[in-house]
């Protein structure tokens, strides 16, 4: 049996994952789907700027990726890791395919709709509320980020 990796782990891969946007000058963002064994059933960096694509998030190409190797839309009992706080689009996307767990890194105060802008992924008025796990590994997950917009600077 395979056994779940801690939140750190899952947020160091999904670090991991986030660097290969470098190679196509998205913002390296990465995100990482397991089931509730923990076995990876996706991964997925940003895809923006390589796809075209507005809605190439990390998260959402990695739902996609999760569904298509699950057989079915409904995520219920995986977990989502990813390196920063999902923004609306995202939340939106995570709580339709009904992902128990998000793990994230660093904060997003601009965009963020896990805590920070928003909080879509623990309101209420929706009846799929995954639980929230925010600010693991932040400072690695923020310094990606912070160096990746002072080259382009």
């Amino acid at each position: 049996m395979t056994s779940v990796p801690s939140n750190e782990a899952l947020v160091r891969r999904a670090l991991e994952v986030a660097a290969a946007a470098l190679r196509t000058a998205d913002v390296p963002i990465g995100a990482v789907v397991v089931d509730a064994r923990g076995r990876e059933l996706a991964a997925a960096c940003n895809a923006r700027e390589a796809t075209g694509d507005p809605t190439a998030h990390a998260e959402v190409l990695a739902l996609r990726a999760a569904a298509a190797a699950r057989g079915e839309w409904r995520l219920e009992g995986c977990t989502l890791a990813v390196t920063v706080e999902p923004c609306t689009m995202c939340a939106g996307a995570i709580g339709l395919a009904r992902v128990s767990r998000v793990v994230f890194g660093a904060w997003e105060p601009r965009t963020g709709a896990a805590g920070s802008l928003w909080d879509v992924l623990r309101d209420r008025r929706l009846n799929h509320r995954p639980e929230v796990v925010a600010g693991v590994l932040a400072p690695e997950c923020a310094e990606l980020l912070e160096s990746f917009f002072a080259g382009r600077r």
